[in-house]
């Protein structure tokens, strides 16, 4: 069945800010004297909300500790924003545009928190394919909780078997599973195939304009 809806996720499937996160991560670790982690460390915990992330790196700290490195991650971002910036993948826009002519409602389900996320999508001349925008703060139950799955149908009406969730992490995969939704997950982003794979991603893409034709074809 050819979904009615489509969730996507933003960093690493429609925004290429992992450099943006790793380096704001460590300049955070920098200044709250935590010991550095590599790149492929903070990259692996893109798609979790921040407080979860520094509590994924640093199982050792306590909450309101993690809660201060969340604090000074923000200050960073905000004050790094210009030089931060990041790039939509290549085909993004094209794909949105797309979908949108064949008359698919659009969603963002994030765990970047929402001020942030809404700037991107403006500044990246996408926002307005997105009828709903859902950040880490818009919910209380993160993926791969399915609540963020969940709020969307309920917001357009759909049932889960008219939607789709397209991410690129393996929280990505099990929020759509726990929803009980089809994903498709991209392995240009934070994740490789084989981790999607192991996750069991319905459909795995290299290149964002090949969901198009997926769909096209369900």
């Amino acid at each position: 069945m050819k979904p009615k809806l489509v969730i996507f996720d933003f960093d690493g499937t429609l925004g290429d800010t992992r450099h943006n996160i790793v380096v704001t991560l460590q300049r955070t670790m920098s200044l709250m004297g935590l010991p550095l982690r590599s790149e492929s460390e903070c990259a692996s915990t893109i798609g979790l909300t921040l407080e979860d992330s520094f509590r994924t790196m640093y199982p050792e700290i306590d909450e309101a500790k993690a809660k201060e490195c969340v604090a000074t991650y923000r200050d960073i971002f905000y004050q790094s924003i210009e030089e931060l910036t990041p790039n939509l993948f290549e085909g993004v826009s094209d794909t949105l545009a797309r979908l949108y002519a064949m008359d698919i409602k659009m969603c963002i389900a994030s765990s970047r928190s929402s001020p942030s996320l809404l700037l991107f999508l403006r500044n990246m001349a996408i926002a307005n394919y997105f009828g709903v925008v859902l950040g880490s703060d818009n919910v209380t139950r993160h993926k791969p909780e399915p609540e963020p799955v969940l709020r969307s149908l309920a917001e357009y009406g759909v049932k889960p078997s008219e939607a789709l969730v397209v991410g690129d992490m393996p929280v990505d995969v099990l929020m759509a599973h726990n929803g009980g939704v089809r994903c498709v997950a991209v392995s240009y982003g934070n994740a490789t195939a084989e981790e999607l794979a192991a996750v069991e991603a319905d459909y795995i893409i290299d290149r964002f304009a090949m969901l198009a034709d997926i769909i096209e074809g369900m």
